[in-house]
């Protein structure tokens, strides 16, 4: 008497590492394919530095310039070029610890840092940060700094939108947020400074602590290792 079609060995094996093969192999394809097409060398940490130097860089100009502006002694212009001295600042903090971490990433992974996808998520980003950071500098050099505030945020979120498809999703909604607050930002004037805080700073800090424990921690790369067989 021949066995049921169903019960044949070949479809139904007894082995149950031999059941979960080709789901593996989809598996293991599909990261290779993921690696080849994004961005991946992002550490978590970047993003809490960067949020840390931002909080710095807004209590030094709440502080010093804009909690009294009567008391000091900057006319509007040089105001302007300090704020903007800090805004720079904080922006070498942030692209330098977000260089070296990612450095470290790829180099640990063996993935090479600077590729296709990498020179595509750059030009996603530059498109918006250039455009942004010309109309803020004009805007800031006719003293409207409450423009710049707002202006700074959504930009910034624009950039971070373009990028994401190139790397990992959890930017996508990190710029989604950034446009947010620097739309609030421009309907309350009085709290741009606390919003710009909130958006680059705790927002920041947020989205570092998220990535880092969802991709950076080392059970996670442990399994990495696992699926990959290394």
């Amino acid at each position: 008497m021949k066995k049921p079609l169903e019960n044949h060995p070949e479809i139904h094996p007894e082995n149950p590492a031999e059941k979960l093969q080709p789901t593996e192999d989809i598996l293991i394809i599909r990261r290779m394919m993921e690696k080849s097409t994004k961005f991946l060398s992002l550490h978590g940490f970047s993003g809490v530095i960067a949020g840390v130097a931002a909080l710095a860089g807004a209590a030094f100009a709440w502080i010093y310039l804009l909690h009294d502006p009567a008391a000091t002694d900057f006319n509007r212009t040089q105001e302007a070029f300090i704020l903007l001295a800090v805004a720079v600042a904080v922006l070498v903090v942030s692209i330098g610890a977000g260089l070296w971490l990612a450095c470290r990433k790829a180099h640990r992974s063996g993935h090479k840092l600077m590729n296709r996808v990498t020179y595509r998520i750059l030009y996603a980003l530059a498109v918006p940060l250039v455009t942004g950071g010309i109309f803020c500098m004009v805007q800031l050099l006719r003293g409207d700094l409450y423009t710049v505030i707002s202006a700074t945020l959504i930009f910034y979120g624009l950039a971070l939108v373009a990028a994401s498809r190139y790397t990992y999703g959890e930017i996508h909604y990190l710029g989604l947020t950034e446009i947010v607050t620097g739309l609030a930002a421009a309907l309350l004037n009085g709290y741009g400074i606390f919003l710009w805080a909130f958006g680059f700073g705790v927002c920041h800090i947020v989205y570092g602590l998220v990535m880092y424990l969802k991709y950076d921690n080392d059970k996670k790369k442990n399994d990495e290792r696992i699926d990959f067989g290394t």
